[in-house]
Formats: structure tokens, C-alpha cells, sequence
């Protein structure tokens, strides 16, 4: 029997909390668990810890060339830096580098079942669940959803026949696969950008498709990395890039590129000015939307054709969770409709990553998972103020975008801006009397035994 998702059902005592997934968000999710002493059980359905950045891991949208798009002094883990000796915009392997060394350094590698998938849940009336595994079915008290959002590519439907290959930009890995073909990329998202970059070095052609214009941002402003300017209110951050981007980005539209339809910072910029530079050596041409395919050709929208041998479509991913039946949540537009982007309508369901965001992920995955740890040990220690908080959820609507009006697209449906998304992050454990993220709250040595 399925709980249903009113009220604040007690969890079974003594049954941990179960995890799924061992990537970033996962454990920042066990490292909350593990400093206040909740029980939990962690799945991960590869062979070792660390997402999507294990280029190994199948299903990865992972290629060789992939760097992190926000600065490392940014993007590291709550009081947990990446080391100095990276680059300033790290690679992936210095991240998945950095990932294991985190799991290492507060002890989280022995709590996760690896090789082990989830394959469906059930909610019972009393709150438990039941995860049905490879390795068998398990109990738990809450389910924590930490799979991420970029395993299940959607691929456009063009029609016509097309003579050569099509494939999504989740199977990329190496340059060496345009090796003397005619390439198309199709979508100028930061992923599309980076694999035109590689087309543009190791094909015999390359074009990109886009049907929108998007805003390139500089990745460095006077030697800095540009995304340190967040501390800026967004309208000063505008401000700031409308005076650099004429003398530093220039017009895009002299290198084929649309011109942006929307302001800045109303869907992803583009910190990819390496693409500037090979539209504007030729090695790349930028092309409009694609009307059909039509043997060995592909037709746009402005009537040109260009002869290609293989179409790489970089047109995003929905944010499934296929272990969860699609009735425990209400979803709009593949995007799953959450409290803050974590809690689920439905009591003990939880989710830390089911966002889009204007800033670095990992520190936010801290936050999520600090806060949803707090619910889970007033579950266990305060049941009224846990009970408070579900009507909390309830109840409370916060505005997550500045007032900045996101394009109107599947992506945008649960982009959050950063600095609204932090401030409300704030609000509710001030409102909740929940302890915040500080200095020492997660300290190896306290929780290890043993300095790392």
C-alpha cells in the first residue's frame, strides 16, 4: 500500500535512510547523514564513486575535453577546497581526482553498496520503503534521490531520411571519432560549444546548429575568473558584462551566430570563447535551425544545405527518475516538481541535484543535503518541528529567479538563480531553528578518527 502524500507519516524506527547514487550530490547527502549519526544505506549502480565525471561509468555524458564551467575556488565541496594546484578551470580528471579524495577524507567509500542498482521503490503506509535491488530488497526509512539530471538525453524528431549517422552528444567521448568525416552539431548549450570545439580541430568540416542566440561570457576578467563577480546583485553583474562583452566578445552575429532573443542570464551563457576563435578562423561554420535531413544532406531553416556524415545532437537530457513511480511526483516538462528543488510533496522523499543553476553545484548539493539532513533528525529527535516543516512544504511558494524571467523551455522549468536560491535556502533554517553550514561542522578528523 502507497503512503499517501498528506500528512507526516513516522518513519519505521531503526531503519536507515537509503541513498541513491555515489556521485557529487550522493555524497554530500552521506556526509550530512553521517555528521549527525542518521543511519543510512548508499547505492551506487557502477563500479566506483563519482558520477558522471568517471568517464568510465556507462551512460556518462562524459568526453575527454570536458572542464568544469564555473572556476575551481568556486565549485569545490563546503569547506572543502580544490586544491590550489589545479587549474583554474578543472578538468575532469582533476575532479573526479577530487571527488574521491573527498569520500576519502570523511570516511564515506566503506558506507556505499557498489555494482548495486535500484531498480523500483514503494512507499508503505507507515513512511518505509522498500528498494528493490540487484542485490535484493531493502528497507529504509526515507528515500534520497541522487542520481542526477543528465542520464536520459532527449533527442529531437527531424524528419526525412538522413544517409549518415545520428547520434546524442551522451554517447561523445574522443575527437578521434571526426576523424575525416563532415560533422553537425546541433544545440550551443556549454556541452554543444565544447564538442564543436573538438569538431572543429578533427573534422574535415564542421558546422554547429542553433536556433537561438545565446550571450558569451569571457571566462577571465582582468585575470580573474569571471564567475567571482557573483557577489555582485544580478542587475550589477549586467551591468558589468554590458560594458566587457562589446570590447572583449564583440557582435556574434558576424561569425553566423544568432543574436541573442533574451537578456543576459535569462538561460545559460556561453563561457566558450574558444568557439569565437575557430568560427572566426573558419574552421567551424555556425548554421540556423534544421528543417529536415534529406540523404546525405542536411536542410535549414534559412534553405542551405551542407553535406555531412554525422549529426551530433547536444539537445539536453530530461530529469528522469526511473526507480520512482511516476506517480509519487508531479513532473512538468521532464523537470520534477520539488520544494526547494529537494522535498517531495510526498513525505520522505527527497531529491538533492533536480536543479538548473546560474553558479557552481556543488556547494548548493551541500546546502540541499545540510538541510534535509536537519528534516531527517527532527524526524528522529523534534517530531513537531518536523511536522512543521512539512506544512512548510506545503504551504510556502518562494520566488528562486531574482525575477529574472528564464527562457520558456523544458531546461528552464526548475532553473533556480543562485543567489535568491541561497537566500531561501537561508531563510528556511533560520525559519526552522536548523543549523546552517559552518567552519569545522564537518571536520575529517571528528568523524574519520584520523588525520587525512
Amino acid at each position: 500500500m502507497s503512503a499517501s502524500p498528506a500528512g507526516s507519516p513516522a518513519p519505521s524506527a531503526g531503519l536507515p535512510a537509503a541513498i541513491v547514487g555515489a556521485g557529487p550530490a550522493g555524497l554530500a547527502m552521506a556526509r550530512a547523514l553521517r555528521v549527525r549519526g542518521l543511519p543510512y544505506v548508499q547505492f551506487e549502480r557502477h563500479r566506483d564513486l563519482g558520477g558522471i565525471w568517471d568517464i568510465d561509468n556507462p551512460g556518462t555524458p562524459m568526453y575527454e575535453s570536458a572542464h568544469f564551467i564555473s572556476s575551481r575556488d568556486k565549485s569545490g565541496f563546503f569547506d572543502y577546497p580544490m586544491p590550489t594546484s589545479f587549474a583554474d578551470y578543472p578538468s575532469r580528471t582533476e575532479i573526479l581526482h577530487y571527488t574521491h579524495a573527498f569520500a576519502d577524507a570523511f570516511g564515506l567509500r566503506a558506507g556505499i553498496e557498489f555494482d548495486t542498482a535500484v531498480e523500483r521503490t514503494e512507499q508503505h503506509a507507515d513512511g518505509s520503503w522498500t528498494l528493490t535491488t540487484t542485490a535484493g530488497p531493502v528497507r529504509a526509512s526515507a528515500l534520497i534521490c541522487c542520481t542526477g539530471v543528465t542520464w536520459d538525453p532527449r533527442m529531437p524528431v527531424v524528419p526525412g531520411h538522413f544517409d549518415g549517422q545520428v547520434m546524442h552528444s551522451v554517447g561523445y567521448r574522443s575527437p578521434s571519432l571526426f576523424a575525416g568525416r563532415r560533422v553537425l552539431i546541433v544545440g550551443l548549450g556549454n556541452s554543444g560549444a565544447d564538442i564543436a570545439c573538438d569538431a572543429a580541430a578533427a573534422a574535415d568540416a564542421a558546422f554547429i546548429s542553433t536556433r537561438r542566440g545565446y550571450h558569451f561570457i569571457p571566462k577571465f576578467l582582468a585575470g580573474t575568473p569571471s564567475d567571482q563577480t557573483e557577489w555582485l546583485p544580478i542587475w550589477g553583474e549586467r551591468l558589468l558584462y554590458s560594458v566587457v562583452r562589446p570590447l572583449v566578445v564583440g557582435d556574434v552575429r558576424r561569425w553566423g551566430l544568432p543574436k541573442p532573443d533574451h537578456k543576459l542570464f535569462e538561460t545559460h551563457p556561453l563561457l566558450n570563447t574558444q568557439l569565437l576563435h575557430y568560427l572566426s578562423h573558419g574552421d567551424i561554420a555556425a548554421k540556423p535551425g534544421v528543417v529536415r535531413f534529406d540523404g546525405p544532406e542536411v536542410v535549414f531553416t534559412d534553405g542551405s544545405r551542407e553535406r555531412v556524415d554525422l549529426v551530433v545532437c547536444a539537445t539536453g537530457y530530461d530529469m528522469s527518475i526511473p526507480y520512482v513511480p511516476p506517480d509519487y511526483l508531479p513532473w512538468t516538462q521532464g523537470r520534477p516538481e520539488m520544494y526547494l528543488n529537494a522535498f517531495a510533496a510526498r513525505p520522505g522523499l527527497f531529491g538533492v541535484s533536480y536543479l538548473e543553476v546560474n553558479s557552481s553545484a556543488y556547494t548548493l548539493f551541500d546546502r540541499i543535503a545540510n538541510l534535509i539532513g536537519e528534516h531527517l533528525a527532527d524526524l528522529r529527535d523534534n517530531p513537531a518541528r518536523a511536522r512543521t516543516f512539512r506544512e512548510l512544504v506545503r504551504t510556502d511558494h518562494p520566488d528562486l529567479s531574482s525575477g529574472v524571467k528564464f527562457v520558456d523551455s523544458p531546461r528552464h522549468t526548475n532553473y533556480v538563480e543562485v543567489r535568491a536560491y541561497k537566500k531561501n535556502l537561508h531563510r528556511v533554517a533560520r525559519l526552522m531553528g536548523w543549523t546552517e553550514l559552518r567552519a569545522g561542522r564537518f571536520d575529517p578528523i571528528r568523524m574519520t578518527g584520523a588525520h587525512v
